[in-house]
């Protein structure tokens, strides 16, 4: 809770989100991983078979699994009194290409074999994973998420044909579930990597808010997906390297690209490590100022 609480106190976002690894939801599953340091998240036993993935458990109790989830929530509604709570999970595709690898890799070998050669165990993974990641999402509002982000973070592997097939429709799958069960808490849907894949997510993504990563022109963007479609993003966030005046300059581009309206402000992508602590202050500074000139 306190690496969620620490950005809060220091910038006052709108935002809490949890802090937590993609990951977390796949020893519920029966898919084990270790951090190590220097190289990330490992899995020993990258799962590859259709003997795996059919041995793989349901999330049939993920409060029993996952406590940790509930408890992390559950404090952050209670410290957090003007923000939302987020909450947040890997997409089935995203978590499916992680435990296919065994790690970060940067072709996705395996995967992709995978994928030619064998595309409906891939599938089949995918749907396991949709499936648990239904359950687990509506477990996060349960506990106190006010807000979940789908975030398909290896969309940027994927050819837009690739995405329409592999990853789009399940988590489209995932807003279906939790919409007919928690129909008020609103929905985001956040693919790095968007570009050539935007008129994928405009056709087939019912999400309440579309991320956009940094690659993509907000202007172009809003003329495509249109007035009255709710946006979110996409400053570089490499501009937080820079000067007060290059951020607060590229947050007013921003704003102004995407209108007035159904547009939340954020980052293109995660805020990268190393970041001067300053240029998010600029970053939030800039946001509430242009609110209040365009107000």
């Amino acid at each position: 809770i306190e690496l969620s609480m620490q950005p809060y106190r220091a910038f006052k976002p709108d935002g809490v989100i949890m802090f937590s690894d993609i990951l977390t939801p796949l020893p519920a599953l029966g898919i084990e991983f270790d951090v190590i340091k220097g190289k990330g998240p490992q899995i020993a036993d990258p799962v590859r078979t259709a003997e795996q993935v059919a041995a793989l458990r349901a999330m049939d109790d993920p409060a029993a699994s996952l406590p940790f989830v509930a408890e992390t929530l559950k404090a952050l509604r209670s410290e957090v009194s003007d923000a939302a709570v987020l909450g947040f999970i890997g997409t089935p595709w995203t978590l499916a290409a992680y435990a296919m690898e065994g790690r970060a890799d940067r072709h996705l070998v395996k995967t992709k074999q995978i994928m030619m050669n064998n595309p409906q165990l891939l599938h089949s993974f995918l749907d396991k994973l949709t499936d648990a990641l239904a359950v687990y999402v509506c477990y996060q509002i349960e506990s106190g998420a006010q807000c979940v982000q789908l975030f398909d973070s290896w969309a940027h592997h994927l050819s837009p044909a690739q995405f329409a097939e592999f990853s789009m429709p399940y988590a489209e799958r995932i807003v279906q579930y939790v919409k007919a069960r928690h129909p008020q808490v609103p929905l985001i849907f956040h693919a790095n990597g968007g570009s050539g894949k935007l008129h994928v997510m405009k056709e087939k993504c019912t999400a309440d808010v579309v991320g956009l990563d940094w690659s993509l022109d907000m202007g172009e963007c809003r003329a495509y997906m249109g007035e009255d479609r709710v946006l979110q993003g996409n400053v570089d966030p490499m501009i937080l390297f820079g000067d007060e005046d290059t951020i607060k300059s590229a947050v007013k581009q921003t704003i102004e690209a995407a209108g007035s309206r159904r547009h939340i402000l954020n980052v293109g992508h995660g805020v990268i490590q190393g970041t001067p602590e300053e240029s998010v202050g600029y970053f939030c500074e800039a946001a509430r100022n242009s609110c209040l000139v365009s107000a």
